[in-house]
């Protein structure tokens, strides 16, 4: 089971750390991946990372301002946004597997709930 935290309302330029809580075991070796789904559009890959961390991917559209990270002795993943935008503003919802880090939300076996992440202009 996923949960994700850290969403919330902030300002144009301002910074949220959204988390990923993981329940049960062998989280370690799965992959995980962060997706967002703006208001009437499709869900996109966000960014995601593989169960050592020792490699990382991101869409265009936040690369040098999001960094993905995990901690897998408290079986969390992160994301950091770091100069926000209201185009980012979305539901924010991470996704776990073992088969490779991979860009379409339905090919992760294990998907949470999602944050809401709302970005003022």
């Amino acid at each position: 089971r996923l949960v994700e935290s850290g969403g919330g309302l902030v300002q144009t330029g301002g910074s949220l750390r959204l988390s990923c809580a993981a329940s049960g075991p062998d989280f370690s070796r799965y992959d995980v991946a962060w997706f967002r789904q703006a208001s009437g559009a499709e869900r996109e890959f966000v960014a995601a990372i593989v169960w050592s961390g020792l490699d990382t991917n991101f869409t265009d559209a936040v690369k040098g301002r999001f960094t993905i990270s995990r901690d897998n002795a408290k079986n969390t993943v992160y994301l950091q946004m770091n100069s926000l935008k209201p185009e980012d503003t979305a539901v924010y919802s991470c996704a776990a597997t073992m088969r490779g880090i991979r860009t379409m939300w339905s090919l992760y076996a294990h998907r949470g709930q999602g944050t809401q992440v709302t970005v003022s202009s």
